[in-house]
């Protein structure tokens, strides 16, 4: 008998149902198992902070999209207008304002980067006090944004230190009013910015430093490579994926910073230094306008999104090399 003709009867596992296939049995079978145990002790341990980003994140973002197309203003029920809010928009000059300050804030994300990736290069090394030296770098990032802004605030003041250092040293006559001059008070806060970012950001970096294999560095000291050599044919090409995201984190966080400028100026003076989160809250919650307030938030989202996505393919254009 030839194996064409031939019938071969192929046995059923043991306790299957007839004319079913084993995989069709035993996927209920791994569902109601221990995955699935693990997959409800997940979404269990899940449920808190699920539920506080559905009240504080998503339902706000929610509701404040939707204010953003109507009149509403506290005392009145939110009536539709439609695009009536960002037509407003469009005749308000300190919006344009606004929208100019948050592109040249963006400037300082470059000076955090670079300034950030010399320091961890620095403090990658085993030098004395190399560990004092890291936390002093990294206080002004665990320090509240309200003390940051009281201590600069002083040093800023026309009185204050920096002024004081300024005419001990005999380089200034009289005193800058870094915060109540509207050409340097923007440049004055991002000042600060960098300042109180370098820490974190080192942080980054320096964690990405040490996964780099000492073998690599080492084979490059082998081959004769020097110090500015071995970072940039060595160390910066491994680096730069973990540096693109990075910047990515910093320019979300830069374009929708608040509490530091909101602290030090409150927008002002004369509107100079306000930025789409400041001049958000003034409109919404100073005013009581909330619903050109949350026009003005809504307006700055196409922008970031631009950017996301544009930082976003750049990355996987340099994964993919």
């Amino acid at each position: 008998m030839s194996v064409d003709s031939a019938h071969i009867a192929v046995p059923e596992p043991r306790g299957a149902p007839a004319g079913r296939a084993p995989d069709e049995r035993a996927r209920p079978e791994a569902m109601s198992g221990p995955r699935a145990r693990q997959a409800r002790q997940a979404w269990l341990f899940l449920a808190p902070a699920l539920a506080l980003l559905a009240v504080f994140t998503f339902w706000p973002v929610l509701w404040g999209s939707i204010l953003a197309f109507t009149e509403y203003k506290i005392i009145t029920p939110p009536t539709w207008v439609g695009l009536q809010n960002f037509e407003d928009l469009l005749d308000d000059p300190v919006f344009y304002i606004s929208i100019r300050n948050s592109l040249l804030y963006l400037l300082i994300v470059p000076a955090i980067q670079l300034g950030a990736i010399a320091l961890a290069v620095l403090v990658n090394n085993s030098l004395p006090g190399i560990k004092l030296f890291r936390a002093a770098f990294y206080m002004p990032v665990v320090t509240s944004v309200s003390v940051v802004g009281i201590m600069w605030g002083w040093m800023y003041n026309e009185q204050g230190l920096i002024n004081a250092v300024l005419q001990w040293l005999h380089l200034v006559n009289d005193p800058i009013g870094w915060l109540s001059d509207d050409r340097l008070a923007l440049f004055s806060l991002m000042l600060v910015t960098l300042w109180r970012g370098l820490g974190w950001y080192m942080v980054l970096y320096l964690a990405a430093l040490q996964s780099i294999p000492k073998d690599v560095e080492e084979a490059a000291v082998l081959d004769g490579a020097n110090r500015w050599q071995r970072f940039w044919f060595v160390t910066w090409p491994l680096l730069l994926p973990v540096t693109m995201v990075v910047v990515l984190f910093s320019i979300i966080q830069t374009f929708a910073d608040f509490q530091l400028v909101y602290v030090l100026t409150g927008g002002g003076p004369a509107n100079a230094t306000h930025l789409f989160a400041t001049y958000a809250y003034q409109i919404g919650i100073g005013t009581g306008l909330l619903s050109e307030g949350a026009a003005i938030s809504l307006a700055m989202f196409p922008a970031l999104l631009l950017v996301v996505v544009f930082q976003l393919w750049y990355i996987r254009r340099v994964e993919n090399r």
